[in-house]
């Protein structure tokens, strides 16, 4: 890796390492009722968080396991919708899913942090995307904490608005 690449990643990591914080900060002027909020067909601020953690432990964190340990693994899409639902996002707890979310996220840094430079060529075979490397991977999660984002944000400037 020459030194962009390295500069390149330690920012990539950097950014994934600090959602929690940037999550916890968008959360943190909500009501219990602001969190559960919808707005049409978009997650109540609860629900992301709650996607969030499944999505890190049940999807990022295998993906990067198993990219680690087989040959070209095939990695099955996950359904966040169908979870939300199946899962009653809106009745969780939104303590113990940020919790469970910030921890997987810090032991997937963890993991990552560890590797020699060559892992992160390693490729799986993602379902929907089709051939990616662990830094692909990284990449999307990256892109997909920047959605959910954006979307928590929205949904706090909407929330303090009406709170006025």
């Amino acid at each position: 890796m020459n030194r962009m690449d390295e500069e390149d990643f330690a920012g990539l990591i950097k950014s994934l390492a600090e959602t929690p914080a940037k999550l916890a900060q968008l959360l943190q002027p909500l009501s219990p009722q602001q969190l559960r909020v919808k707005e049409s067909d978009q997650f109540s601020a609860l629900e992301n968080i709650c996607h969030l953690r499944d999505i890190e432990v049940e999807g990022y964190g295998e993906r990067i396991k198993r990219i680690l340990e087989e040959a070209e693994p095939s990695l099955p899409d996950i359904d966040g919708a169908r979870l939300a639902v199946e899962r009653d996002y809106n009745n969780d707890d939104l303590d113990s899913a940020f919790a469970a979310f910030s921890n997987a996220r810090r032991k997937n840094i963890e993991l990552v942090k560890s590797l020699d430079v060559d892992k992160l060529a390693r490729k799986g075979n993602l379902e929907g995307a089709g051939l990616i490397s662990l830094r692909g991977l990284l990449e999307l999660m990256e892109e997909h904490d920047q959605g959910h984002l954006a979307e928590l944000s929205m949904v706090s400037r909407r929330a303090s608005s009406a709170a006025i």
